[in-house]
């Protein structure tokens, strides 16, 4: 392991932002995690993927970028299994191992880009589907004392889009490992959310498997999202607010058409790509970095944008909703 200085950060996150890290290490097990630990370093930045983040100025940190590999079945019972999952591993590769042996439970959430380690810190999900619905636990490193601990799912406090590891535990550890708990049969099939049934329905499957829910969600997905790899983005940028039952009384009335979801008998979730594109934002371009034409939850940068551009312009969309609606947006990306 070479500890590297002053290195640009472009290639490892999705937006495509051109900024430094004071020190960058690349890590490919958990000796090397130890020793760089074990340096005492003043500050760290833990990067996966990339995909979860807006960089808007220099890391004056020593950046780790995770790459622990490996995946492995660790105990098998009727219709379930346990799998094992390095930190490192690509989210979307595991999913398509996970339907190559015919495990089911994590179907819906096919193409979300990013890697595993950083999944359960966000509570990932899509189409109905939350990580925390096949979560058992993970293992993770503290940062102050270099131990491995080991997190239920009950101890990560899964919310929406959330978890304990952006809250009481942010940048306090390292998650270096995941177990899911898959069907190997009798799988569970969800598609009533979102578009799933209706690409199914055009495709002529009526009886669709876990694989053939993947290929709907992956066909829905890119005709939505950009690839980050052709246009810097990180997928979805605001999270759908849920608001209460009166709130979106008052809102239905004013709008109609307004669509939603019932999260609970109080709470109702609203897409915020529709308020998004309601406001006129879908599809602003401003020079070298906008809204998407398709889908209006997604900042893209056409090349050459700054971090702080896409802020502002988050910034502003905010304000919009929240001028029209009188709903505040949380963004879904992390910020630095």
């Amino acid at each position: 392991m070479i500890i590297k200085k002053n290195i640009s950060l472009k290639p490892f996150n999705t937006f495509g932002m051109d900024v430094n890290a004071k020190e960058f290490a690349s890590i490919d097990s958990l000796k090397d995690l130890i020793a760089v630990l074990n340096t005492n370093p003043s500050r760290l930045f833990i990067l996966g993927g990339g995909s979860n983040i807006l960089l808007t100025k220099d890391v004056d940190a020593l950046v780790l970028h995770i790459n622990l590999k490996g995946i492995s079945v660790i105990s098998t019972s009727e219709k379930k299994v346990k799998v094992q999952v390095s930190a490192g591993e690509n989210w979307h590769e595991f999913v398509n191992w996970s339907l190559n042996k015919n495990y089911g439970g994590l179907e819906n959430l096919s193409l979300i880009p990013g890697n595993v380690g950083t999944a359960p810190i966000q509570n990932i999900g899509a189409y109905g589907v939350e990580l925390k619905d096949t979560f058992v636990s993970c293992e993770a490193l503290s940062t102050q004392t270099n131990e491995l601990k080991t997190f239920t799912k009950d101890e990560c406090d899964f919310g929406y889009r959330n978890s304990i590891f952006k809250n009481a535990l942010k940048g306090q550890y390292i998650i270096t490992s995941v177990v899911f708990e898959l069907s190997s049969e009798n799988h569970s099939i969800k598609t009533n959310y979102g578009a799933i049934e209706s690409e199914l329905e055009r495709t002529g499957i009526k009886t669709p498997t876990i694989q053939e829910v993947s290929k709907a969600v992956i066909a829905i997905r890119n005709s939505k999202l950009p690839d980050p790899k052709i246009l810097g983005n990180s997928g979805s940028f605001f999270k759908n607010p849920v608001v209460s039952y009166s709130k979106f009384e008052i809102l239905q009335a004013q709008f109609p058409l307004i669509p939603h979801y019932k999260v609970s008998k109080q709470n109702v979730k609203i897409p915020a790509g529709w308020l998004i594109e309601t406001t006129g934002f879908k599809g602003k371009t401003f020079g070298n970095y906008g809204v998407h034409d398709k889908q209006a939850l997604v900042l893209v940068n056409y090349g050459g944008a700054s971090g702080e551009t896409i802020l502002k312009l988050s910034i502003q969309i905010q304000k919009a909703v929240k001028l029209i609606f009188d709903i505040d947006l949380e963004s879904e990306v992390n910020i630095l």
